[in-house]
């Protein structure tokens, strides 16, 4: 099993940055991938961005450029950094680990970023 906190979010005006993160316990050692997701109402879950246990990193088209993840083993953290935010990225976002041979999902319980205008 494991565990994910997230802190960070908050409200933010058109331009601005904010940082998540994550950290994870329990059977950390048998985590592959950390990810960040988002999910406004009545919509699916989307990724926004995940590392892997390696440091390879996949953004979704609609943040490249202007959200960075990164990942610290050693803490077993996850963070986002989200820069030249837009209301459009106003969403609930959930941190995401990948673990074990079958990469079963594990879910934070959900941050609030809201941009606004």
């Amino acid at each position: 099993q494991v565990q994910l906190v997230e802190s960070g979010g908050g409200l933010v005006q058109a331009g601005g940055s904010l940082r998540l993160s994550c950290a994870a316990s329990g059977s950390i050692r048998s985590i592959n991938v950390m990810g960040w997701y988002r999910q406004a109402p009545g919509n699916e879950r989307e990724l926004v961005a995940s590392i892997n246990s390696g440091g390879s990193t996949k953004y979704s088209d609609s943040v490249k450029g202007r959200f960075t993840i990164s990942r610290d083993n050693a803490k077993n953290t996850a963070t986002l950094q989200m820069n030249s935010l837009k209301p459009e990225d106003t969403d609930v976002y959930y941190c995401n680990a990948k673990a074990g041979l079958l990469y079963k999902d594990y879910w934070g319980q959900g941050t609030q970023v809201t941009v606004s205008s």
